[in-house]
């Protein structure tokens, strides 16, 4: 993926140490710290613009938000939508959001075991090439290491359009022992479902006429037996 950034971008987000991360890894297991709160952690990997994550953090204000992203103009980018967002409220810089920079392959080096309650992955690169099957998001390498940085209560919400990926990827969270629930494979099939925030491209390809794959992956044992201790007072 090609990005062509304006002029002076490094310097316009060093100059942003409110809102964006460029060193995250200083912040292993001091997130918490950095928000000024233990209330819980959800990281969108890969996104985009950041419409998403700017929109949950001004939703859920109880909870804190981590856009990631490897490219210096898609940071950039985050940082106007998630300051655009919040200033319907008058606030400069959102409370309860930071965009962190750095690649995926690091990213055990940047949150300690247990550190983060979700992990939402919008839209990822499909790689549709079996070579590059390892690079996909939900391949077992790197949910293996999804599943040490989540806590008791953690969770996977995954949603594509590719339906090989999403074929690849039911296959590699069952693999792996992981519980799946709320699985849909079109899930805008009676008109926009409000109950979800839309990324950009999630916008774009509705429009289309695309249907919108999605599940959720319980990984923490406490989200485990929540679930569980559910489906069976729904089926008792």
């Amino acid at each position: 993926m090609r990005l062509r950034g304006r002029k002076g971008i490094r310097e316009s987000l060093e100059a942003q140490q409110d809102l964006v991360v460029l060193n995250p890894a200083q912040y292993k297991g001091k997130w918490a710290s950095l928000f000024g709160n233990d209330r819980p952690i959800h990281v969108e990997f890969g996104m985009g613009k950041g419409q998403f994550i700017s929109q949950m953090s001004y939703k859920h204000q109880d909870v804190n938000f981590i856009g990631v992203d490897m490219y210096d103009e898609l940071i950039r980018r985050a940082s106007e939508k998630g300051r655009d967002v919040w200033a319907e409220e008058g606030v400069e810089t959102p409370p309860n959001l930071k965009l962190a920079l750095f690649n995926l392959e690091q990213v055990e080096e940047v949150f300690e075991p247990g550190e983060l309650e979700r992990i939402y992955l919008n839209f990822s690169d499909p790689w549709p090439k079996a070579r590059h099957a390892r690079r996909r998001l939900t391949h077992p390498r790197f949910l293996e290491k999804y599943s040490r940085i989540l806590n008791a209560r953690g969770e996977i919400h995954f949603k594509t359009d590719s339906v090989s990926l999403f074929e690849f990827s039911l296959n590699a969270f069952a693999d792996f022992g992981l519980q799946m629930t709320n699985i849909s494979l079109d899930l805008h099939r009676d008109g926009l479902n409000e109950q979800f925030v839309m990324t950009e491209y999630e916008t774009k390809f509705v429009g289309q006429g695309m249907n919108i794959h999605r599940c959720e992956v319980i990984v923490g044992e406490e989200a485990l037996a929540k679930y569980k201790q559910e489906r069976l007072k729904k089926y008792s």
